[in-house]
């Protein structure tokens, strides 16, 4: 089913303008637990690695639901997979809502 998601390309075209305010050249920092944070290029690559994230999670998901089926796996597995899945899909419909409230908001401005 999932396997049919070939390419994330909704975000390819969000590229980063030079010159456009201190935001298009502030590299994105994710909190961590003690350690160094990570740090990504741009606000495309985060949102498409959170993208291909939430897809893989959700494909694990799935083959781990098949592996019960065929008696490969037990209950337990299928339900932390199925529930991790479910929390990368609805962290993904939060950001987008957000990113497409923010996109209205900008449409609605008076030039």
């Amino acid at each position: 089913m999932i396997d049919a998601i070939q390419s994330v390309g909704a975000f390819s075209t969000i590229r980063e303008t030079e010159g456009a305010g201190p935001a298009s050249s502030a590299s994105l920092v994710m909190p961590g637990a003690g350690t160094a944070a990570p740090q990504a290029g741009s606000f495309a690559e985060v949102l498409g690695n959170m993208t291909k994230d939430a897809i893989r999670s959700m494909k694990s998901a799935e083959g781990t639901s098949l592996q019960a089926i065929r008696g490969e796996a037990n209950t337990r597995e299928v339900v932390d997979a199925v529930m991790s899945a479910e929390q990368s899909l609805q962290t993904a419909i939060a950001i987008r809502d957000k990113v497409v409230t923010a996109y209205l908001e900008i449409a609605r401005m008076q030039i």
